[in-house]
C-alpha cells in the first residue's frame, strides 16, 4: 500500500502545479492513452506534447486533467496505481453507475465533474478498510 498524502496537499497540488506536471503524473500512473481519453483528445501523442511543454491543453481539458489528478492521487495514495487504473474505468455507484474516466471525458463544466473526487475519496475509505480487515 502506498503512503497516504494529506488531502489538503493533494487539493493544493491539483490547483497549483503546472499542467505539464499534472499530465506527467497521469501519464506515468495511468498511461498515455488513458490520460488522453480523460482529457478528451483522440490522439495520445498530444499527451507527450503537453509533458514536453510544446503546447498546453485548453482550459476545459486542463480542468478535466486537474480533477483526474486529484482523484488519482487519492486512490494511488491510499491503494496503488493498478487499482487507480481499474477504478477510473469501473462502474461507480457514486457517479450514476458511470466510470470516472467517462465522466471526466464528457465534462463540459465543473458542475459535470464535481462528484469525481468525492467518489475517489469514498472508494479509498472503503478500500483501506477492506485492506485493514484482510491484514487483521
Amino acid at each position: 500500500m502506498a503512503m497516504a498524502i494529506p488531502a489538503g496537499q493533494i487539493s493544493s497540488d491539483a490547483a497549483r502545479l503546472p499542467i505539464h506536471e499534472i499530465v506527467e503524473f497521469l501519464r506515468q500512473n495511468l498511461g498515455r492513452t488513458t490520460t488522453a481519453y480523460i482529457s478528451g483528445v483522440k490522439d495520445p501523442k498530444m499527451v507527450s506534447h503537453w509533458v514536453a511543454g510544446h503546447n498546453a491543453p485548453r482550459d476545459l481539458r486542463q480542468m478535466r486533467l486537474r480533477e483526474a489528478y486529484h482523484a488519482a492521487r487519492l486512490v494511488i495514495g491510499a491503494l496503488d496505481a493498478e487499482t487507480a487504473k481499474a477504478w477510473f474505468f469501473s462502474s461507480n455507484a457514486d457517479l450514476a453507475d458511470q466510470a470516472p474516466a467517462y465522466v471526466l471525458r464528457r465534462a463540459d463544466t465543473w458542475e459535470d465533474l464535481r462528484f469525481v473526487v468525492p467518489a475517489a475519496r469514498a472508494f479509498t475509505v472503503n478500500g483501506s478498510e477492506e485492506l485493514a480487515a484482510e491484514a487483521g
